[in-house]
């Protein structure tokens, strides 16, 4: 075979490279968004089944997200979600139209606050909504969907884990928008910035990455409920949590830790599968 001009080899050596490199490049955008695909595919798909009605502690309601559910002094269910979320005596329906209950913002949050430049002081950042008869999931009250990462089952006697009870390296697990998320507590302190109208003496803050709609959701710490998905912290929307076991003594609430919280259910109120 001739051989090329010498002036035209180092032309062609660099579209040689050139090519090289392009190719490097969009093996590297593949494998990156292949990775991303299968990332996202295991968190959205499940292989739990879904209850009618359904477990909503840990999933989204509208807006926001499920809590855990609690018993109040009166006996009436709840399920817990976030004070920034709901209204006080918002009529709050699910995504497909079923009245879910009524939201209660307690009253005591509006009252004056010590702390300067506050209008707001409180143990956690959390709302209820006092659950529709027909919206109660007898017999997994003490459940957590944690949706692609599987359902969390709250153990007779478990108590949420208060402030002083969770450490920087400490595993979390959470679900909002359908997205099942793990990552580590990375410090904590007190919410008390110039931005933020309310304060909260003790803010964790994990590196699970957070957008809109996560607010309100239980946040599991060693597998044990601890928080409600409160505010995000930093460039990466880090996910802080105010304490859950603070505000549910503050509200006067009881975690359901049985299958029916201590109540009987109706007759009628044995949950069923849905393929």
């Amino acid at each position: 075979m001739p051989s090329l001009p010498a002036a035209r080899r180092p032309r062609i050596r660099l579209r040689r490279v050139l090519f090289v490199v392009l190719l490097a490049i969009l093996a590297t955008q593949v494998a990156w968004y292949g990775r991303i695909g299968l990332i996202w595919f295991a968190q959205i798909h499940r292989a739990t089944p879904v209850f009618d009605p359904p477990v909503l502690a840990g999933q989204g309601i509208p807006f926001c997200s499920g809590g855990v559910y609690a018993r109040a002094g009166d006996g009436r269910l709840v399920l817990t979600t976030t004070g920034h979320c709901l209204s006080e005596g918002e009529a709050v329906r699910t995504g497909d139209g079923r009245d879910l209950g009524t939201a209660s913002a307690p009253s005591r949050w509006a009252a004056p606050c010590d702390r300067p430049g506050k209008n707001r002081c409180t143990a956690s950042d959390m709302a209820v909504i006092y659950l529709a008869p027909a919206m109660i999931p007898w017999g997994h009250l003490n459940w957590v969907d944690l949706g692609a990462g599987g359902y969390r089952v709250i153990a007779p006697g478990t108590a949420a884990l208060s402030c002083d009870q969770v450490a920087a390296g400490d595993p979390v697990e959470f679900d909002g928008r359908s997205l099942f998320r793990t990552g580590v507590v990375i410090e904590k302190g007190s919410n008390d910035f110039p931005q933020d109208g309310t304060y909260i003496p003790c803010i964790v803050a994990t590196n699970i990455s957070a957008a809109g709609g996560d607010s309100g959701g239980v946040v599991l710490v060693r597998g044990v409920p601890a928080g409600v998905a409160a505010r995000v912290f930093g460039a990466d929307n880090d996910l802080a949590f105010s304490p859950l076991a603070e505000g549910l003594a503050e509200l006067g609430l009881t975690l359901c830790d049985t299958p029916d919280c201590g109540l009987v259910p109706p007759a009628y109120g044995a949950p069923s599968q849905v393929p």
